[in-house]
């Protein structure tokens, strides 16, 4: 078994670790190879985001090294290396300027079979290649192995969010939030390809690297701040690491469920798509992090799961967006605001497959429908000028429902505050207040009968105090953009019916299934740093849902 890690590479050769720092235009930095050889820099990626066991791995790379070395580990509770290929010719290629679009085109440079022998799980794949001056440059790519049947009785599938993983790699210089193409070169793209690598930072991160909720509330009059963009341009990674990615989210859960003593599998929103047999066999399905966008062909797969009598535990946050996956899961698509203007599909038989928002009217599927609970009534806190003094906990309102058991909360206690579990993205629904409980009104496609068990404010506005130095980067454009998607009006007082939100921890049965949703990004803070409340919550999901008789020991619940 070895670790394999940047700075243990350092540290064995006495040298330093390089990443090639990022480009910038139009003040938006971003990761690719430079257009010649003059400084060292590797990459890679592979061909699919997941695997199984007798399938081929195709290895893409490029490096500005004439020597370079591959590894692929697994990335659980230990880490354990299962492949390692040394002194490889390197070879450097230019990169397109529309790679985030259409792919790197590098060639296979690696071929490699999946052994039966190599666990289910989360696996990166580690490129090192090394300069003349003895520096070392590496990069990261994450990928699964999946197994084509439960690896136990009791396994927990956990789905890699990896639709929002492609839809926030920024490497080559767009996404779906930013860009260097379209017209003025700064657009945003609505294709993202999945044959390019991860921007530095999805997929392997040092320890220390900032969450991005605030760890400390700001003080009167302070300028708003944004700890974790600050680091990742200090640092060389990508401003939207701490957004998406195996190494900010899944990576946590897993790590923490397996030294619980759980079985854990892994595939692929991907995956789903493709295949919805692949929740078969699985008692509990498990949903961890950021789970913003998702295809129709997902939802149905998830649907007809819980309905059959499947169990689905998600601990995510920010259901928002219906993309659309095309060309062997190589191509995914989200034009969002601008979907009924440019969309192809916008006045074809497929319109409801319109990449745009869930509420919109034309695809009126809200994701309430599904997990009980939705982006648009929810959203920001305890980032920016949102929420940026809460607790970073959820508020506990039903402290007797099963979930609880044993946490020893009470009513109004605050719940993962310590951890900052409550951000920065979170999922509610239209509610109402009686006798000091919250309840669903089934207004917005919540079923009634859904119990709300914490809660939590959040909003769609980054509110303008005018604190001096103040930059925002959220402000009042997803307020407006929400206030259309649900009203068809972005004036003031329709911004205003909008801007207050919640996030919510619920449990529902549907069918013969259940779903529990603490709907928050950040979740898996509380087990990172080990809080004994939401570890003991977590636990008593998943071993409701996988059946599992043995308990949450004393060991298990302390840091």
């Amino acid at each position: 078994m070895t670790s394999i890690s940047p700075s243990g590479a350092s540290a064995k050769r006495g040298s330093t670790v390089h990443s090639t720092w990022p480009n910038s235009v139009h003040e938006n930095f971003y990761e690719r190879p430079a257009t010649d050889s003059s400084e060292l820099g590797a990459w890679c990626y592979t061909d699919r985001l997941s695997y199984l066991p007798g399938e081929q791995i195709s290895i893409h790379t490029c490096t500005t090294s004439d020597r370079y070395e591959l590894a692929i580990y697994r990335d659980g509770a230990t880490q354990t290396e299962v492949l390692v290929a040394r002194e490889l010719p390197g070879q450097f290629y230019q990169t397109p300027l529309d790679c985030s679009v259409s792919g790197c085109k590098w060639p296979i440079a690696k071929q490699v079979e999946v052994s039966p022998h190599w666990k289910s799980g989360g696996y990166i794949l580690l490129i090192r290649a090394y300069g003349k001056d003895g520096a070392i440059a590496e990069h990261h790519f994450p990928f699964a192995i999946r197994t084509p049947q439960p690896s136990a009785p009791d396994a927990i599938l956990l789905l890699n969010c990896t639709s929002t993983w492609v839809a926030y790699n920024d490497w080559g210089g767009s996404n779906f939030y930013e860009g260097i193409l379209g017209e003025g070169r700064d657009q945003a793209t609505p294709v993202a390809s999945t044959l390019r690598p991860f921007s530095r930072g999805f997929a392997w991160l040092p320890d220390g690297a900032p969450r991005i909720p605030l760890r400390e509330p700001l003080k009167m009059g302070a300028a708003l701040r944004y700890p974790h963009m600050e680091w990742a341009y200090a640092n060389g990674f990508s401003k939207k690491y701490a957004s998406a990615g195996w190494a900010t989210y899944e990576r946590h859960f897993l790590r923490w469920a397996e030294g619980c003593g759980f079985t854990v599998d892994v595939a692929t929103q991907h995956d789903l798509h493709r295949d919805p047999e692949i929740l078969e066999g699985y008692r509990c399905v498990a949903i961890v992090g950021h789970d913003e966008y998702w295809s129709w062909q997902m939802r149905d797969a998830i649907d007809a799961y819980v309905s059959r009598g499947g169990r689905v535990a998600r601990f995510a946050g920010n259901f928002g967006w219906q993309i659309r996956i095309e060309e062997e899961g190589t191509r995914q698509i989200c034009y969002k605001w601008q979907a009924e203007a440019k969309d192809p599909i916008r006045n074809t038989a497929q319109k409801h497959l319109l990449t745009t928002a869930w509420d919109d009217p034309v695809v009126s599927r809200p994701g309430t429908l599904t997990f009980g609970l939705k982006a648009s009534s929810g959203i920001y806190a305890g980032w920016g000028g949102c929420v940026p003094r809460g607790s970073g906990g959820f508020t506990v309102y039903r402290p007797e429902h099963w979930a609880f058991e044993g946490t020893d909360l009470y009513y109004g206690d605050q719940l993962g505050a310590n951890a900052k579990v409550f951000g920065y993205e979170v999922d509610g629904c239209d509610y109402t207040i009686r006798g000091g409980l919250p309840y669903a009104d089934g207004s917005d496609g919540a079923p009634k009968d859904m119990e709300i068990i914490a809660l939590g404010l959040a909003t769609t506005l980054e509110a303008d105090h005018g604190n001096p130095g103040s930059t925002f980067f959220i402000g009042s454009a997803d307020a407006q953009a929400v206030a259309y998607q649900r009203l068809r009006r972005s004036d003031q007082e329709a911004v205003d019916q909008v801007t207050r939100g919640a996030g919510m921890i619920v449990s529902f049965d549907r069918g013969n299934g259940s779903v529990f949703n603490a709907a928050s990004c950040e979740w898996v803070s509380g087990l990172i740093e080990r809080d004994p409340f939401v570890e003991r919550l977590t636990h008593n999901v998943l071993a409701r849902f996988t059946r599992m008789k043995h308990r949450l020991g004393a060991s298990d619940s302390k840091s």
